[in-house]
């Protein structure tokens, strides 16, 4: 079995080397899990900017050392402007995917950095706002390489993506993206980076960069306003919660997907699987996914508008029922919805005291709407796109209205007392995945490096693609994949045996007798875990 990397008193794990590096500087300093993870969540937005960024929204999940779990949204709002007239009148007949009015929501994960570290000064936190954002700036001012995957990695709607308002001026370089390994300064980030250290973070929202902020959506004949960004606030909410395989499971609420991955692992011990590697348990896993997405489609929306209590989803009765209705020896027709896939960190931290994090930031696809804003170099998030110009839909276009997120923050508290902060990147597969990779450790009895590494699926509709079908990496045993077509599976293999699109996992488990830490992130991405 694959050893883990292990920690004696706190680490982090991340995407992305370079913020690794910045959440135990933290730690070496005397921070929290919370501290350091500000201190990530800052990083990554300079060194994997495909992937996320300060124009983007957060979904937090702390367990506190006390043993309390809470749940913080830092997810952003439709602007003022955003109607469905307003669209309509411009000839849309859905959201943008690229472009000023795919960049419809006020950005959320700044306001999520202020609110934790809140609740870190209550568990001791003491370090300022300058030295958790230190790495950033050094990173946007200095420059850093581009990294290998970035560099390499395939782009949607590329041609809009070029076409937005500032994305060459701070991502191209001769007419074509940075390649990797070539040094990239982001000097406007940098600067609003150090105004934010200098005057606090609040002033995103209600300062001088929000002035910049408006200014420049003002240019862009954009839809959120400066009384828009004043509006802004974070919400700590309950987390949703269940038993299952010997553990308190956690993880966020609506307007988070969070429901479909706890659902998923409730119906998969309901189905009693206990391995990934027979072709019955995998028949098992996607007729779950299935009928995880028909509950999930129907209940998540902004946290505002909801007609369901989602936690009354999450009872023994219910997982059981769900499996009942899986026939063994053939595959359900299924329509599911388009594939929403998506880019996102996951990041989690674990510090001396047991306080966990489990932590995800996005600007949603790569590079997000791909507008950069000229006066603050702020890459701006196009989460917008998940809403519909339907007024009759489930998450409908309207102003002040929250979109509905793939993004979800899983966590898990086992009897015997281990804690767990795991999760993915991933888009709309996100619950597949972080499934998958706790199954492999807590069933399976994986290390967590070899629970991170061992081969996945997805089920879903690529973009574009006319139908849902069985995604599987190389490494997957040809003959499951046969069985599973015999039962009525279509089946595709992935081009390679470590592929981004099957997420990039992360997890740290905390042992509770010597406070050791087993941590460890995705070798499909370009991190790893780090501690002290």
């Amino acid at each position: 079995m694959k050893e883990s990397p292990r920690f004696g008193r706190a680490a982090v794990a991340a995407p992305h080397h370079l913020a690794a590096e910045a959440g135990r500087a933290v730690l070496q300093q005397g921070g929290n899990a919370v501290e350091a993870m500000v201190a990530m969540g800052a990083a990554i937005a300079v060194v994997y900017p495909h992937m996320t960024g300060i124009g983007g929204d957060g979904f937090w999940l702390i367990h506190e050392p006390s043993g309390k779990v809470r749940a913080l949204d830092a997810s952003g709002y439709a602007g003022s402007g955003a109607t469905l007239k307003a669209y309509h009148a411009l000839g849309h007949e859905v959201i943008p995917v690229r472009g000023a009015h795919a960049a419809l929501t006020v950005p959320g994960a700044v306001g999520g950095w202020r609110s934790a570290l809140d609740l870190a000064r209550s568990l001791g936190g003491k370090l300022p706002v300058r030295d958790l954002l230190y790495a950033a700036i050094t990173y946007a001012r200095e420059g850093v390489p581009v990294s290998k995957g970035e560099g390499g990695y395939v782009i949607k709607e590329e041609e809009g993506l070029h076409q937005a308002a500032g994305f060459a001026d701070h991502f191209m370089q001769d007419g074509a993206r940075f390649k990797a390994g070539v040094i990239r300064k982001l000097p406007a980030l940098a600067a609003t980076l150090e105004q934010l250290a200098h005057s606090g973070l609040d002033d995103y929202y209600r300062g001088d960069i929000a002035r910049e902020i408006a200014s420049d959506f003002a240019q862009l004949n954009n839809f959120v306003t400066r009384e828009d960004l004043a509006g802004y606030q974070t919400h700590w909410r309950e987390p949703l919660k269940m038993q299952a395989f010997g553990a308190t499971l956690y993880n966020h609420p609506p307007s988070s997907q969070g429901l479909a991955q706890l659902l998923m692992l409730g119906i998969a011990e309901a189905c009693n699987i206990q391995t990934l590697d027979d072709a019955a348990s995998l028949h098992a896993l996607i007729e779950t996914i299935k009928r995880v997405w028909r509950i999930r489609d129907a209940v998540v929306t902004d946290f505002d508008h909801m007609t369901h209590d989602p936690q009354s989803f999450l009872t023994r009765a219910r997982f059981e029922a769900e499996a009942a209705t899986i026939a063994k020896d053939r595959a359900a027709a299924y329509p599911l919805p388009d594939f929403g896939e998506g880019d996102t960190v996951w990041m989690g931290a674990i510090d001396t005291q047991g306080c966990a994090v489990s932590y995800i930031q996005s600007i949603f696809w790569e590079y997000g709407s791909g507008v950069v804003l000229p006066r603050t170099g702020i890459l701006l998030q196009n989460r917008g796109m998940a809403f519909s110009l339907n007024p009759k839909a489930k998450n409908p276009l309207q102003p002040g209205r929250r979109p509905f997120h793939t993004l979800n923050p899983p966590l898990a508290v086992f009897a015997d007392g281990r804690v767990m902060s795991y999760g993915t990147m991933g888009g709309d597969p996100q619950p597949q995945i972080t499934a998958q990779t706790f199954l492999r450790m807590a069933v399976e009895k994986c290390s967590v490096s070899e629970a991170l590494d061992r081969p996945r699926l997805v089920f879903g509709r690529a973009w574009k693609a006319d139908k849902a079908t069985v995604k599987l990496e190389r490494r997957i045993d040809p003959s499951i994949a046969h069985a599973l077509e015999k039962l009525g599976h279509e089946i595709e293999w992935f081009a390679g045996d470590y592929v981004s699109a099957v997420g990039h996992a992360g997890m740290l488990v905390r042992n509770p007798q010597n406070g050791e830490i087993e941590a460890d992130h995705d070798p499909r991405a370009d991190g790893g875990a780090l501690g002290v």
